[in-house]
């Protein structure tokens, strides 16, 4: 006879719940142009690098930890420059000020990484034989979102620089 865990089912509802909530408020709002102000996109992957050096300052990566570690800042890096290129950019004439707005496709890619994220959470609880240590799949997981803020905002700056030159 199965035993079943009464909240079991509970702790995947949840976080889909927050998930969707989330999702279809940034749904709503993609449609909205927000200002781009280009001077001020270093500002997240700064502040999440220095958390990032602080973090591998204490708890630093072990053996290959630190070979997966740039490997995923580099896997980072080139799906923050897709999802970047994901973004709309405008430029009004008038003005010469730049608006964002999200495209579906980014967002998109956002869940998917979420899901991504999920399973590599699933992995941490389970380490089986293979003896998967969560620190380093926490440092894989940091190292991989500091590429994605980066090539992000780099590639959105660039892309942005270039359309009021042409202006």
């Amino acid at each position: 006879m199965q035993v079943q865990q009464a909240g079991g089912w509970i702790s995947y509802a949840i976080p889909l719940v927050v998930i969707a909530v989330v999702m279809a408020v940034r749904w709503k709002r993609m449609s909205r142009v927000r200002p781009l102000k280009l001077e001020r996109l270093w500002v997240l992957p700064a502040f999440y690098a220095v958390v990032i050096g602080f973090t591998f300052s204490r708890f630093p990566p072990q053996g290959w930890g630190w070979a997966f570690c740039l490997a995923a800042l580099a896997l980072g890096g080139a799906l923050g420059w897709q999802r970047g290129k994901m973004m709309r950019i405008t430029l009004d004439p008038e003005t010469h000020t730049l608006g964002q707005t999200s495209s579906p496709a980014a967002l998109l890619f956002i869940v998917l990484l979420i899901v991504a994220r999920s399973g590599a959470r699933g992995a941490m609880s389970y380490a089986g034989p293979v003896g998967l240590d969560p620190m380093a799949i926490t440092d894989v997981l940091m190292a991989l979102a500091l590429g994605l803020f980066t090539a992000q905002r780099l590639e959105m700056y660039l892309r942005g620089k270039r359309m009021l030159a042409a202006a």
